[in-house]
């Protein structure tokens, strides 16, 4: 994971304490936090947009049930160590193809004991091209180069690889940024609704009156999505976010074409904080 600015050297990741959470680090870089992780308690989730996950996480299976994650991107696997926690026999596969930076993350962020987190040292999309057919209960895709989402990962056939390595009940979790009125996710949107059939998309209401850049959490499954629950927990969290999905989705999302390999398609860059 790096930023590139023309032909400037990579950006390298940094891994920073935070000033006021004892214990706690969070990876920048450049000037977009990437990561914010505090061992000692892996519930907290700094980030809203991870909140979002988690309580996607939660309400995909009864609580403690175990749970087979593979994650599209690691960074200090806030959300693999979330699920470790919350689900302690669960099964995890972090794809993160920056080793340099995972190895950092050992060193000063370790993982707990018999985590049952395996980090694998390859890109998202040669990582699940590798995987077995019904694998995955869930696939979380959170991976940025800097500050923008790799274009070969918001794909129709990224999505439709995804849809072989989950389970039928299983579901992808997509996070990306935009702004109104959503060239890039509504494209992204649009994909993953070619290939699962039921869909989701969650933001803040600021990001989705156009007032500024945002997180844009999209869920994808070929099983029913319990939108009622995500839609509270959402709206009732420290800053909220509203659930759009059936027919104001469809409204949303109209008109737009899915993205496909090939295209020279590039996300909106975004502020400091992106996951």
């Amino acid at each position: 994971m790096a930023d590139v600015v023309g032909d400037a050297e990579p950006v390298r990741p940094e891994l920073l304490r935070d000033a006021d959470v004892p214990g706690a680090w969070s990876i920048v870089v450049g000037s977009t936090e990437q990561s914010w992780i505090d061992p000692s308690d892996p519930t907290r989730l700094e980030f809203d947009y991870v909140q979002r996950i988690a309580d996607a996480i939660d309400l995909h299976a009864p609580a403690g049930q175990r749970l087979r994650v593979v994650h599209v991107g690691g960074a200090g696997m806030t959300l693999a160590r979330y699920v470790a926690h919350t689900r302690p026999s669960s099964a995890q596969i972090v794809l993160e193809p920056d080793e340099e930076l995972t190895e950092k993350v050992r060193e000063l962020i370790p993982l707990p004991r018999n985590s049952g987190i395996k980090v694998r040292a390859t890109d998202g999309r040669t990582g699940i091209a590798a995987m077995r057919d019904d694998y995955a209960d869930i696939v979380i895709v959170d991976a940025f180069v800097g500050p923008s989402v790799p274009p070969d990962l918001v794909t129709t056939e990224f999505y439709t690889d995804l849809a072989r390595v989950l389970t039928d009940t299983g579901a992808v979790m997509v996070n990306i940024t935009d702004r109104a009125p959503f060239p890039f996710a509504r494209r992204v949107a649009a994909g993953l609704g070619t290939v699962f059939g039921h869909c989701c998309w969650s933001a803040e209401p600021a990001t989705l009156k156009g007032r500024r850049i945002g997180n844009i959490v999209l869920l994808g499954s070929r099983h029913p999505l319990p939108y009622e629950d995500l839609s509270a927990r959402a709206s009732r969290s420290v800053f909220p976010y509203r659930l759009v999905h059936g027919a104001a989705l469809t409204r949303l999302v109209a008109g737009a074409a899915p993205i496909h390999d090939g295209e020279s398609v590039t996300g909106p860059t975004a502020g400091t904080r992106l996951g």
